[in-house]
């Protein structure tokens, strides 16, 4: 490739570095032929050069490019190692958390099991419109609960993960010192986006390896978990970089003025009438014609780049919110005219799928296993305790104890020969349950897999019924998948799938660790806070509308500024449109309501 001026300052340094640039700017490009030329002059046998992330997405995209890149020879890509944040966090963890007193045997408490695990924490406070008061007891009492199921239980959720490994670095010289003689050259992805307890690992880090730091300060979207503005002047008074400006570099979208337009929305004021690679169009504010102009826009996209020959094209649909990636996946599903779906992928936040998957496999061991039934009840229970994630509903949490009481009140009645009442609430969900106790299975996982599913789907019961829905969502049994694979050796080796739910459960902690995940592609829907770190060729941004309510004024949620409100349009906001409008490569076109247009539209 050829290099910029900016670049070849990169190339060129031998001291620690602060690269900055904006989306596309080809700071990372530059950062793995800097890592290339490292390991070719610098490395020592048994040292490598680690590059950390946070999204997988990046990760996979890093070890994509590395793997592309013709002009490094293939001992030195060895070289470097390419992981996230909390893989590489993990594995301290496990080997030294000894030290600071936590268990021998630690494990990883996924999101959707710490859901379950401070469900009935976060049970004894308000779900909504908590006073400051209240908010902070709640943090507190969480802080507690995740403090308890790390030191006596050995459950260590992610929020953990940077406080003990920076404690365990801190204490610790020889230890600081070891991690560094494996890895003299660290690269640090999205350095802007670090908190407190994660810069006081850089540091300690840095201490005996040198740094190399990647960062927008404009992409900052994460404040909310303690993203510090002042992050990048803190790392030039300790660290003394050389500080390399390609914020006028533009390599994702070159040829198109998206990185021109995501700047101007960003400073508040555009420079240009019109915008190469933007579209700017406008729905009327119903669900069938906003749908209908989504689902038309998208065809529109489809045959540019089928047109256009671009292999394995992506398209991504960014709304603002959870809510609107679920309701814009089921309409892509089901389009309202008689238009035809739309093939896609949903990224929706993975508690409930992973609880309700938990579910069928248990359904797909046999129920001759002893306490199968009682297993199933716990992990109904665990479905509606966690599905929520940190914000669970007072109507799950009441849905769990409803069923806990069920279930309790049947094992009296049975224990005292009384026959179970006709009107408990379980007496549907034990009729589908015994439905599935006669299902023919065949080994064959996906085949077995969606049987079960099915019958959840369309038997008598409500709630298996949504944890069949939720569980669409799961994509782990793709063709030649690991999970897949060991369910169908678990199936060869006993005839049956005896050990399903603890295949599935292992495979979904592995899967948070994961860096082999497939580069977007085809249509996917996604929430635009999930799009950080990701590219695609052309991107959709939809957002909700004005709900007009009868005696009321209307209800404006679903917007990418909060009720759309001019007084709501802070730099986090326009942060998180800039980086959204600049994942596209070709193309980004923003679909907001006629009757009123997203205010950062507005000069």
């Amino acid at each position: 490739m050829r290099l910029s001026e900016g670049q070849k300052a990169v190339m060129a340094s031998d001291k620690n570095l602060l690269v900055i640039g904006g989306p596309g700017s080809g700071k990372t490009t530059i950062s793995i032929l800097k890592a290339s030329e490292i390991a070719q002059r610098e490395i020592a046998p048994g040292q490598k050069i680690l590059f950390l992330s946070f999204a997988r997405a990046t990760v996979t995209r890093v070890a994509e490019a590395i793997d592309a890149e013709k002009s490094i020879p293939a001992e030195y890509k060895a070289l470097i190692e390419v992981e996230t944040y909390h893989s590489f966090f993990w594995k301290i963890l496990k080997t030294h958390g000894y030290l600071i007193g936590l268990p021998r045997r630690l494990t990883l408490l996924t999101p959707a099991g710490e859901a379950v695990a401070m469900s009935e924490v976060r049970s004894a406070f308000p779900i909504r419109s908590l006073t400051e008061d209240q908010k902070s007891a709640k943090r507190d009492a969480e802080s507690i609960q995740r403090t308890r199921l790390a030191n006596e239980d050995g459950k260590v959720c992610f929020d953990l993960y940077a406080p003990y490994v920076g404690k365990i670095l801190e204490g610790s010289v020889k230890i600081r010192a070891l991690i560094s003689t494996r890895y003299p050259t660290i690269i640090l992805d999205e350095f802007q986006d670090t908190n407190a307890a994660q810069w006081s690992v850089v540091k300690a880090l840095g201490e005996f390896s040198r740094l190399i730091s990647l960062a927008d300060p404009e992409q900052r979207i994460y404040d909310w978990i303690g993203a510090d503005p002042a992050r990048l002047d803190q790392f030039k008074e300790i660290f003394h970089p050389d500080v390399i400006d390609l914020s006028t570099d533009n390599h994702r979208s070159r040829g198109t003025d998206i990185a021109v337009f995501g700047n101007d929305i960003l400073k508040g004021q555009f420079s240009q009438s019109s915008y190469e690679g933007i579209d700017i169009a406008t729905f009327e504010a119903f669900p069938a014609p906003a749908v209908t102009t989504l689902i038309t826009t998208l065809y529109a996209a489809r045959s540019r780049l089928v047109t256009a020959k671009v292999k394995d094209w992506s398209i991504a649909v960014l709304v603002p919110t959870k809510k609107l990636t679920r309701l814009v996946s089921d309409a892509l599903r089901s389009p309202p005219a008689g238009l035809n779906g739309i093939p896609h992928s949903a990224a929706v936040e993975m508690e409930a799928p992973i609880l309700g998957a938990e579910l069928i496999a248990h359904l797909l061991q046999r129920q001759n296993q002893p306490n199968h039934f009682s297993l199933f009840i716990d992990l109904l229970c665990n479905y509606f305790l966690g599905k929520g994630g940190g914000d669970p509903t007072q109507t799950a949490l009441k849905e769990a104890s409803t069923i806990r009481r069920s279930y309790e009140e049947n094992i009296q009645r049975e224990a005292e020969g009384r026959a179970l009442r006709q009107r408990n609430v379980l007496v549907n969900t034990i009729s589908v349950y015994n439905k599935i106790g006669t299902l023919s299975l065949v080994g064959d996982p996906d085949t077995d897999w969606k049987l079960v599913r099915e019958t959840l789907a369309e038997g008598a019961c409500s709630r298996l019924k949504e944890i069949a829905n939720e569980v669409r969502n799961v994509r782990l049994l793709e063709r030649g998948s690991q999970l897949r694979q060991d369910l169908a050796q678990d199936w060869r080796e006993n005839g049956s799938y005896r050990n399903a739910l603890e295949i599935v459960r292992l495979a979904f902690v592995k899967d948070h660790f994961s860096t082999n995940t497939r580069p977007e592609s085809g249509v996917v829907v996604m929430n635009m806070h999930k799009a950080k770190g990701k590219q695609f060729d052309e991107v959709v941004i939809f957002e909700g509308w004005p709900i007009y309510r009868k005696g009321q004024p209307p209800f404006n949620g679903d917007r990418i500024v909060r009720f759309n409100s001019r007084e709501m349009a802070d730099s986090q906001s326009r942060q998180n449109f800039r980086v959204s409008i600049t994942r596209g490569k070709r193309r980004t076109t923003i679909l907001t309501p006629k009757v009123d247009p997203c205010v950062l539209l507005i000069p």
